[in-house]
């Protein structure tokens, strides 16, 4: 019985949004939810910028955003959107021609913030830029630079001046038949985030693009994102996500899919549940885990492993996973398939025998799901 078996009380009711393109992946409708991540590296050094987009490729992101500030960016962007394996969106900020650039050097989506872009008549130059090319755009509102008149009126950012401040500028872009495009209300504050993206969904059916905006480190921006993404995610709300750390972009990556598959949303790679370690442990779980994570980080296929320390819990984890393995007694435990005992397996060499499992289990998967399809 795999992790992945569905269940009434495991079913999530997405929102119902309509569907947009960011070059070939569909965002929201009964698109899965897509996972994003940004560039970190500067962008006219195309080298240095493709090298970071194929490692976030290769961890899964479906997206990846680049900061396009100058010109020099700009004229690189179209190299970089030339040679990568993902849609690439230009991150666009304070100058509404560095987004005209963009799409003019092939962007599948021009980020913009209402907050900075400027006026209605520089949007509606963008807004030409992206239906002459083909561009989708992400309305980006976040708390920390909305417009002046939205702090005049509210007195400090909140949920309310957040929404609006989307709502005018989804305005501006429907007035003009430009209907492709999603919105995200971010803020760093979990709780001002959940309430403006909860508001959001009420008043309009974009996509939504969620996020938790400079979340912090690996450790604390992962626990923060995980609350509020996760949150958002069980209510249904987004479209498409992007976890926001200090740390390399594909930590991001591997964070955003962690996070949907915690809630079933999204199948990818080996789900290790593990116990954190005590002194009934039969082996040292603690390092076990480690190094398969390590070893097993090439499987894309969505399968479930346990790996438990003692009898306590190993037999009934292991029943509810497509490979098993419980530690017991005298430098050996027992490796479980689909729920049952299989074989006994000692603690040296266990690593490279669970790897070579899962390897197998992986393509047999595989090859099912391709013989199903022909």
């Amino acid at each position: 019985m795999s992790l992945n078996t569905v269940r009434p009380w495991r079913n999530i009711m997405r929102r119902k949004s309509r569907q947009i393109m960011v070059g070939k992946v569909a965002v929201g409708g009964d698109a899965p939810i897509s996972v994003q991540t940004m560039t970190n590296t500067l962008t006219h050094d195309v080298a240095a910028t493709l090298e970071q987009v194929q490692r976030c490729a290769i961890a899964g992101a479906d997206i990846v955003r680049i900061s396009t500030p100058d010109e020099e960016s700009t004229a690189a962007l179209r190299e970089i959107v030339r040679e990568s394996p993902v849609p690439i969106v230009a991150d666009i900020h304070f100058h509404y021609k560095r987004a005209i650039e963009a799409a003019e050097a092939g962007a599948a989506c021009l980020r913009i913030n209402p907050g900075n872009i400027g006026d209605e008549r520089r949007v509606r130059e963008v807004i030409k830029a992206a239906k002459d090319h083909g561009c989708s755009i992400r309305i980006g509102v976040n708390a920390g630079s909305l417009e002046r008149h939205l702090l005049d009126k509210y007195g400090e950012p909140c949920p309310d001046a957040m929404v609006e401040s989307g709502m005018d500028h989804i305005k501006i872009l429907q007035d003009n038949d430009f209907h492709e495009f999603k919105i995200s209300v971010k803020a760093s504050d979990v709780f001002m985030a959940a309430a403006a993206y909860q508001q959001l969904t009420d008043v309009t059916d974009a996509p939504i693009h969620l996020g938790i905006t400079e979340a912090g480190g690996l450790v604390s921006g992962t626990v923060k994102s995980a609350i509020g993404l996760g949150n958002l995610l069980w209510m249904g709300i987004g479209d498409t996500i992007r976890v926001s750390l200090s740390a390399d972009p594909v930590e991001e990556v591997k964070v955003g899919f962690e996070i949907l598959k915690s809630l079933g949303l999204r199948h990818r790679g080996v789900t290790i549940i593990s116990c954190p370690s005590c002194a009934r442990q039969g082996f040292d779980v603690i390092k076990t885990v480690a190094a398969l994570e390590d070893r097993l980080a090439h499987v894309t296929t969505s399968l479930s492993l346990s790996i438990i320390g003692c009898v306590v819990n190993g037999p009934g984890e292991a029943l509810m996973t497509d490979i098993g393995f419980t530690g017991g007694g005298a430098g050996s435990g027992m490796v479980y398939l689909a729920g049952k005992q299989h074989h006994k397996l000692g603690n040296e060499g266990m690593i490279d025998h669970i790897v070579e499992l899962v390897e197998q289990k992986a393509a047999e998967i595989e090859a099912t799901a391709a013989q199903a399809a022909e």
